[in-house]
């Protein structure tokens, strides 16, 4: 399989996007682990991302785990490297990034008065919850965790399916979303879990019981997969990019309008709280239709910057919503006005994931812990694998 450029820039552009969007969540109402302010208007730009970003991480981990399953010798081979560049990062994130994570919203939220050092040493690790928090956690790692499970179900499927009947599966698949139906058919999904399965139902991140997201993210990864195998499926949103941006752009305004509109409300009044609910599917699956469309046809290419984006952005994924809680939390206690903590936020988070994946990337023990590999590849030979979280 050929690596495909498009897809690693919007995998970059996504993990930005969610940067940024983790420190929307310090000036919104909605719960998060610092806050700054609830201003209601910020909501409204939040939702521009809300409902697609993770879905397309998903599919394009899934793409990308084909490429690396074929390259594999076996099943195992594969298992042992999505483990190994998965949950050491994880473990490592749990222990020792996560955790001034849920110090600070106890602090801030819940009137803590321990150290910080004595929370990590002893309350982190006593495996209960305090004031609703289970410690230890993973927090915004979540997404680590949920790929690996559904990498190792997903390969347990594969490897008790005979190739025929593999062969077979992406000939329907190819029958089925080689058209419009690559349009219709996961627009239609999403439309059923959002407002039909699970109406103004919230993600956990528990994994036990997250059924929304498993319904929701579970089958984006499968799909990626698939879709590695069909370019039919890839032209069709190269040849519609432009009416899928444009359907996704209407349902965003019918869900910013229902935002705005019911703002001060507990729970959205029927019939909105549906329309609202049925518009977030059908934006979420038309913007990665669009997105995917727009990388086919014009980012397919490389660039001397790739390379070290593609490598930096799962370091920045790992340490970057603990940077954004603890300034945060020191500018909670400085009293600066909004505009300037989000100027001073963002700057500060930027400067934080650079030092921390370039600081990290040269030191050979701390590389599997950040989410690299333990060898750097010579400068002088090009990486042949897709990238993957």
């Amino acid at each position: 399989m050929q690596r495909h450029y498009g897809l690693d820039w919007l995998r970059i552009g996504a993990f930005a996007i969610l940067i940024l969007y983790h420190i929307g969540m310090v000036f919104v109402p909605w719960g998060f682990h610092a806050k700054l302010g609830a201003e209601q208007w910020v909501t409204v730009p939040m939702m521009l991302s809300n409902p697609w970003r993770l879905s397309l991480l998903f599919l394009v981990s899934g793409y990308a785990s084909r490429a690396l399953f074929v390259r594999h010798p076996g099943p195992w081979p594969f298992v042992r490297n999505r483990t190994a560049r998965l949950l050491i990062p994880l473990a490592f994130g749990m222990a020792v990034i996560v955790p001034p994570q849920p110090w600070v919203e106890l602090v801030t939220q819940h009137g803590w008065t321990g150290g910080f050092l004595a929370f990590w040493t002893g309350d982190y690790f006593a495996f209960r919850r305090i004031d609703g928090i289970a410690l230890p956690t993973w927090n915004h790692l979540w997404f680590v965790a949920y790929l690996w499970v559904y990498t190792l179900a997903f390969t347990a499927v594969l490897t008790i399916t005979p190739g025929g009947v593999r062969a077979a599966a992406q000939r329907a698949f190819e029958r089925l979303f080689g058209g419009v139906g690559a349009l219709i058919l996961p627009m239609a999904w999403l439309m059923l879990v959002s407002g039909v399965l699970f109406p103004g139902a919230r993600e956990t991140h528990e994994m036990v019981g997250d059924w929304v997201a498993h319904a929701t993210y579970f089958p984006m990864f499968v799909l990626g997969y698939a879709m590695a195998g069909s370019e039919r499926m890839l032209a069709t949103f190269a040849r519609w990019w432009t009416v899928t941006a444009l359907a996704a752009l209407l349902a965003f305004l019918a869900v910013a309008t229902i935002q705005i509109v019911f703002a001060g409300y507990r729970v959205t009044p029927r019939p909105f709280g549906t329309i609202f609910s049925l518009a977030r599917g059908v934006q979420g699956w038309m913007t990665i239709a669009a997105l995917i469309g727009v990388a086919e046809t014009y980012w397919n290419r490389d660039h001397r910057w790739r390379p070290m984006l593609t490598e930096a952005v799962f370091p920045f994924y790992i340490i970057h919503q603990t940077i954004i809680v603890v300034v945060a939390y020191w500018l909670l206690l400085a009293g600066l006005p909004l505009t300037l903590d989000f100027v001073i936020l963002v700057a500060a988070t930027v400067a934080g994931c650079w030092a921390f994946y370039l600081g990290g990337r040269r030191v050979p023990w701390l590389r599997p812990l950040i989410g690299l590999r333990l060898h750097r590849p010579r400068a002088d030979i090009p990486d042949p694998r897709p990238a993957i979280v």
